[in-house]
Parts: structure tokens; sequence; C-alpha cells
């Protein structure tokens, strides 16, 4: 026993001499590190690493597995608390690990909401744990931490960025990101790129979607980028009812984007326009720039280019899922090309350097809220299919027919790959003064069901589905998010608590191993000459490898 903790004193001390996260490896193709939010900040969560293949793939074997336990105790290092909480709130129990872990040089950094921790990648004992003392707010989920050199980034749900050194798990500071009075909350990865520590926020009330870029030194603000126009002569204005209705216009950007270092663009969704349900105050324009793909230039803040997705969005269809660069071959020549499967039952294709719309496919085949497509490739609603005093059936559900749950790409197919749900709720509206209806009210959803869930695979040339693998059961729900490797693998968990790997040309099943409900993406990394397979099931950690 002795032996033993000197053995991970001497790996500790190790730990805390090693060196940080080379700002190049963010730039290289996802491989043995797992530096970002996507793994590679093109966000196709696709991996060259080849040892685990199709050949092997049934014989990964469980190698460790590690439960956390958050709040101020915790089982095993020591907890470093901070926060501006007085400690009497405490949103502890069961932890669900639904964010991208990080791993850099054999650690793992991996989040719930007002928890942090440092995990050893080959074995998963914890290294240090990290607990903030919250003032409240929604703790909904967190999706992972960002890192520059030494320092890890954290968003906490009441509305700090919190710096750590990610040698010990110390603060280093924490910063004001939203205001806390107006119910924001924080549940997003910061994403680093260059000296810039990018952050969103959420919002369900009226308040305007802000990204905001931090110097990762001193937390000092660098410049805010907001998703509806904010003062008059502002592009945009004239799709919203004045400018009072659009600076209440929502458009929150709550899930991470991705980003291009050639045009020096970060491209990411954002959420839907508030009022969410009753578009009275808003007037009856697209309500820009809600429930669109835009791009942002990471120096100076300012939008080069933008798609909307679903315009003036009466749903609370949002678009912020995390987009898909690739360079590939478009009608017989390379494009930088964007990709997204939209929450509303829609995927498109962009182009990268310029927004130009390219394709768009219906991906769902329930979805029956829109009646064609406008002039700009986005479907058009059908007001028939708003809220209504009798009610409306609607497809999807409010949860969409797919979600924040990552996709991925392989470039090696040239196939899209989301998980989908198809599923139908009456729509009641109840509240016909807008004063009334703020925020998410206003409205009642009835939820009647759902088709299935799937795992679909789109072509990104076309828009059409090439193949569709149903979950067991009778079901619905929302999966986990997905990664592809080169390996010629498709990883994620399915609806009934299994970690599954599939063949990306077709979908069938080469590999299972029930663990529990799945709760974040399958991601894989190298060590030691060994490459592991490590997804989450709600608060406890699997990591599989070959023996």
């Amino acid at each position: 026993m002795i032996k033993k903790f000197a053995l991970i004193a001497a790996l500790n001390a190790a730990f805390a001499a090693a060196q940080g996260l080379d700002s190049a490896a963010l730039l290289k193709p996802l491989g043995e590190a797992w530096p970002t939010y996507s793994g590679d900040y093109s966000g196709k969560r696709y991996s060259s690493l080849t040892q685990i293949n199709q050949s092997n793939v049934r014989n990964l074997t469980l190698a460790w597995t590690s439960r956390v336990t958050p709040g101020p105790g915790g089982r095993g290092a020591a907890t470093i608390i901070g926060g501006e909480g007085t400690g009497e709130l405490s949103f502890g129990g069961n932890a669900s690990i639904k964010a991208s872990i990080l791993q850099v040089n054999g650690i793992l950094y991996v989040s719930t909401p007002d928890n942090a921790w440092a995990i050893d990648g080959r074995d998963g004992h914890e290294i240090w744990h990290y607990f903030w003392k919250t003032r409240g707010g929604t703790h909904i989920g967190n999706r992972g931490l960002g890192m520059y050199g030494n320092w890890l980034f954290m968003e906490t749900p009441d509305d700090y960025l919190v710096s750590l050194d990610a040698r010990t798990g110390k603060e280093r500071w924490h910063k004001v990101i939203a205001s806390f009075e107006e119910q924001h909350f924080s549940t997003t990865a910061p994403i680093v790129i260059g000296n810039h520590v990018l952050v969103g926020t959420g919002d369900d009330l009226d308040a305007p979607g802000v990204l905001q870029s931090f110097d990762p030194e001193n937390g000092e603000v660098q410049w805010k980028y907001y998703s509806v126009p904010m003062k008059p002569g502002d592009p945009g204005l004239n799709t919203w009812a004045n400018l009072d209705a659009a600076r209440h216009g929502g458009g929150q950007m709550w899930v991470p984007g991705s980003y291009d270092p050639e045009t020096r663009l970060y491209i990411l969704g954002t959420g839907n326009p508030t009022p969410a349900y009753t578009s009275q105050t808003r007037g009856e324009g697209d309500n820009l720039y809600t429930c669109a793909i835009v791009a942002i230039n990471v120096e100076t803040g300012k939008m080069v280019w933008y798609f909307q997705t679903s315009p003036h969005d009466t749903h609370d269809w949002d678009s912020a899922q995390t987009p898909v660069l690739v360079d590939a071959e478009f009608n017989g020549r390379m494009r930088k090309l964007v990709l997204t499967a939209s929450r509303n039952g829609y995927y498109f294709t962009l182009d990268r350097l310029t927004g130009e719309h390219l394709v768009t496919g219906k991906f769902s085949e329930t979805a029956n809220w829109a009646k064609g497509y406008n002039d700009k490739g986005a479907p058009a609603r059908d007001p028939k299919k708003d809220f209504d005093i009798g009610g409306s059936l609607v497809s999807p559900a409010n949860g969409g027919i797919t979600n924040w749950p990552p996709p991925s790409f392989s470039p090696e197919t040239g196939l899209f790959y989301v998980p989908q749900n198809d599923s139908y709720a009456m729509y009641y509206l109840t509240e016909t003064d807008p004063r009334g209806a703020m925020g998410l009210g206003g409205k009642e959803e009835v939820g009647l069901g759902s088709m299935g869930g799937y795992l679909t695979a789109i072509d990104y040339k076309t828009g059409k589905v090439a193949w569709r693998h149903r979950y067991p059961g009778t079901g619905g729900g929302g999966a986990p998010g997905l990664l592809t490797t080169a390996g010629k693998l498709l990883f994620g968990g399915d609806l009934g608590g299994n970690i599954v790997a599939y063949d990306p040309a077709n979908g069938n099943i080469l590999w299972h191993s029930h663990i529990g409900q799945v709760s974040n993406a399958p991601e894989t990394y190298m060590l030691d000459g060994h490459q592991y397979l490590l997804v989450a099931a709600q608060d406890a950690l699997f990591a599989f490898m070959l023996y």
C-alpha cells in the first residue's frame, strides 16, 4: 500500500511539472490528444487513429472505470473550493457528465456544473478536484473546459468565467460574463483560439445573445458580438418590429462553434428569438440573426456572413448545433464547406468563405412545420403550425429532431452523422396578450410521443439520407453525440445504455458494451502506444482499449 501511494505521489509530482498545451496542437487534425471541445477546430470529431479498427474492434476491453463525486467533499484528491456563493446552495448528488473531456499530456480534464477534475488518462485516478460555490442558476449541464498553456477555463451556471491552473486545480481568477440577476445561465465550453477565450451564455428571458472574447492572461474583455441588432442602423434591424424588440430578441450562443484558421472565422449557431413562441412583439420579419449560422472574425468580433436556418422561428428550435467544417469536392471542384443538421429537421451545406447556400435537405420524415423553401434556401414556416388556441399538431416537439449532442463527419465515407428523434406534440396558445408571454411563456405543449430514435447518415452533396439505423425499442428521446475514426469506425451511445461501434458505411453494428445511460459523445486518444476509447455514463468514466 505504501508503494502504491508513493507511486501516485510521484506521478502527481511529474504531472505538476509537465508541459501544458502547445497551441500548435490545436491547428492539427485530431490524433493522439483531445485538446479542445470537438478534438480539433473543425468540429468533425474524426480521429486519425487506426489502432482500433474494424478488424479488431470486437476485442475492445474495459481498461479502467472511474466515478466522479461533485460538491465540496469528493472521494479522491482533496477538493479546492472557490466561488461567490455562501455554500448554502447545493446541486450535488450524482453527476451527469455531458461535457467533452480534454486529454492533454496524458491527463483528462473533466467538468460538470460547478466542478472540474484532473484525472490520469492511464488508470483513471483523480489528481485534483475543483468545486465552485454557486449563487444558484440553471444547472442543466456543462459542455466542457477550454485550455491555454497550463491554464484551464470553465463557465459556471451563475455566470462566471473561471481560470484554473491545470497542474494544481488552483484558481487564477474569475470574471463575470453575464448578469445573474437577469437569469442568464452559462453551460458552454470555452473555445481558445490564439489569445482569445470565446465564451457564450444562455438565457430564456428576453435578452440579447452575446459572444465574448476574453484575454486568457487576465480575463479582460477583448470584444463582444451581439447576435441581434443593438443600436439604430445595425444590419438586420429591418427584420424586427422595432429596436426595442431586437434588443430583447434572444439568439443565445450556448454551444461551441468551429474555427477556420485560414480565414480567421469562428463559425457557430445562434439560438431562438424571444419571445420564443408568441411573436407579436417581434414583427413578421425574419428576426435576424437568430436561428442562424454566423461567421465571426476572431480578431475583431465582427460578423462576416450568416445563413438563417429557421427564419422567424416560433417553436424554440435553436440553431445551436456545432457546425462541421470540411474541405471536400462539390459539383466537380474542391470547396471549403460548412455542414449542419438543425433542430428543425433540415440539413444544410454552405460555402465556408461566403455563407452561400449550396444544399438543403429534409432529414426528418415527420417534420411538418414548413411549406417549401424561401429564396435563400431555408425552410419557409407555415403559420398554421404556430401555437393556436385550439391546438396545432407539429413535428418536431420542442426538443427538436436533433439538439446539442455533437455530430460527426468521415472524409472516407463523405457522410455526415447525426443523432435523430422524430417526435410530435400539440402546441396550444394560452396567452394572447404579448405582455404575458415573455421568454418561453404564453403556450402549453403536450408531447404525443416519438416515432423512434435514430442514428442517421447524410450525404453532404445532396442532403439526402444515405442510411438510418433505428435504436432498439419503441421510445424516442435524444441520443448522445458521435465519433468517427480512420479505423473505419463510428462510435455512439444508443438509447438502451450501450456504447456501440458501427460500420460508418452502412450502420451495421460491429461491437457494443452495456455501461448504462451514455451521457456524452465518445472520444479517443493515444497513450503509451495504446489507443483508448473514452465515454461517460452519468457520473462514471469508462476507458476501453485492446489487450
